[in-house]
């Protein structure tokens, strides 16, 4: 999962597209980069590390222009590299800058196809250079010297035919202006805003409403699945739907509202704070009905993204809500780390009990999810450490059984705790007295509203198996599995030596 933004505005954007990167910096805090235009060139600045420490005033300053984009990083496949932080480039035709949040289940097919047949050299392991590359060759194929918004939607019709899985893209043409596009399938998430200034409009472009609210943008909609939208260099709108009507099911990938995104978006047309509201509602009728009598003394919720849940569910169990913990903000989101021996370091380091909340009680734990049960096992065993009598611990979402291909982290069913594992083995491995999920069907209608009714269904292939593209399959899973699984990841991180870099921005 990453996070990407583009402006086209009318006034130097390089501050608030750091600005709004630091929005942005819960879905990637691996590596960071801005590229911004200015009098017929990209200026660009990337490197590992969050937004604060890749961007000082140095930087800033060799990043001019009224346009430009910007990433945030979250590693789901290769290393963590300055290679392959993004915006990545190509120079031809035109001059193409993209940054990309998602994942390309044919990314191999397609990188193939690109050397054999389009003559494109792909510098890394990153499946956005990949698109990057399909989008440059079918500009290309217009074979003109002069582009316009026909020939760009043209463009991305042909990625949309060449590229399969879930991901949302945002790219900067030299001298033309920003294109944006969707997955047919609509599973990553883009939004879209404006503003009026003295100067004129000014269009925003991000994968959460967040970051168009907080940079004084109005929200206007989310990019349609399958839809492009470009603004040129002087600020005039268009978009296409650039996939062919009814072809494609329109299935946002709910592990956002479960877990990636802030809670103060809007997704598909969905607060992702009522959702989670409905989630601790929904969980807290289940314990109702499997523990009629149960002994909770108070409930607890494992920050920060499980607070909204927690909160709704003591309250219609008729429980104390009670912070125990402490959060050092300074340490990063322990489930997007890369590599298992990073997030064991990291979970004691970035919490620390309040023991007075726990001594001597029932205590339910309440988190987001539970994906490989590093971090919660080690939480339970802090609050036993801290005087809790009994540890109950609920999941607001259901087990994670399945990869993820779409763009999260959850590589190879060999690291999901749940799989092939009953609630009751879980329990014993997690050390908990009792452990509780989610149902599936209780989790959709959370987060399916009438606001929100075009979505025919949600990608929740983590949780029930079922692959939205239909292109995923069992061979493919376990080449995933081989390249991305923690011990790789731990491999290419200790060996891979980091590339060259000649467009950035010192």
């Amino acid at each position: 999962m990453c996070g990407i933004i583009g402006i086209v505005g009318k006034s130097s954007v390089n501050q608030a597209l750091y600005d709004g990167l630091t929005v942005l910096q819960h879905r990637g805090q691996d590596a960071a980069g801005i590229v911004t235009y200015h009098d017929k060139r990209f200026y660009l600045r990337k490197d590992k590390g969050l937004v604060r420490d890749v961007f000082h005033t140095r930087h800033m300053v060799n990043l001019p222009g009224n346009m430009g984009l910007g990433h945030v990083r979250y590693p789901t496949a290769g290393c963590s590299s300055t290679s392959e932080a993004q915006p990545f480039y190509v120079n031809s035709p035109y001059g193409v800058t993209l940054a990309h949040n998602g994942n390309l289940t044919n990314a191999q097919e397609v990188k193939e196809d690109l050397f054999r047949e389009d003559l494109r050299h792909i510098n890394t392991n990153s499946d956005s250079e990949v698109l990057l590359n399909v989008l440059a060759h079918e500009f290309q194929r217009s074979g003109k010297l002069r582009l316009n918004e026909e020939d760009i939607f043209e463009a991305v019709k042909g990625v949309h035919n060449r590229c399969r899985g879930g991901y949302a893209a945002v790219a900067m043409i030299t001298g033309y202006g920003i294109v944006a596009f969707r997955d047919p399938n609509g599973i990553r998430p883009l939004v879209f805003g404006k503003r009026d200034t003295e100067q004129g409009i000014e269009y925003i472009v991000a994968s959460e409403s967040a970051a168009i609210n907080i940079l004084g943008f109005k929200l206007i909609r989310d990019v349609a699945p399958g839809e492009a939208i470009f603004i040129d260099i002087n600020g005039n709108f268009y978009s296409q739907s650039c996939v062919e009507k009814n072809k494609f099911a329109y299935s946002p990938c709910i592990f956002e509202h479960v877990y990636m995104a802030r809670p103060d978006s809007i997704i598909d047309g969905v607060s992702v704070y009522k959702s989670r509201l409905r989630m601790g509602k929904n969980l807290a009728r289940k314990i109702q009905r499997t523990y009629p009598d149960h002994d909770i003394d108070v409930v607890i919720p494992i920050p920060d993204t499980s607070r909204t849940a927690a909160i709704q569910l003591a309250k219609n169990l008729g429980v104390k809500y009670r912070e125990g913990f402490v959060k050092n903000r300074y340490i990063p989101r322990t489930f997007i780390m890369p590599g298992q021996s990073m997030r064991k370091k990291s979970v004691r380091q970035k919490l620390n009990s309040i023991d007075l909340e726990f001594r001597n009680k029932n205590v339910l734990l309440v988190d987001d999810s539970i994906v490989r049960g590093t971090t919660c096992r080690q939480i339970i065993q802090m609050a036993r450490d801290s005087g809790a009598k009994n540890v109950y611990f609920a999941s607001a979402a259901p087990p994670v059984i399945h990869p993820n291909v779409y763009g999260i982290d959850m590589p190879t069913v060999n690291e999901l705790l749940a799989y092939n594992r009953s609630v009751a083995d879980i329990t014993k491995v997690i050390g908990a007295d009792w452990l509780i999920y989610q149902d599936l069907d209780d989790l959709v209608k959370a987060c399916i509203r009438k606001a929100n009714k075009g979505i025919e269904r949600f990608d929740s292939s983590c949780f029930d198996g079922d692959y939205v593209t239909g292109d995923v399959t069992d061979a493919y899973l376990k080449s995933l599995a081989d390249e991305r699984n923690d011990d790789a990841k731990n491999k290419n991180n200790a060996t891979l030596p980091e590339g060259i870099d000649l467009h950035n921005a010192e």
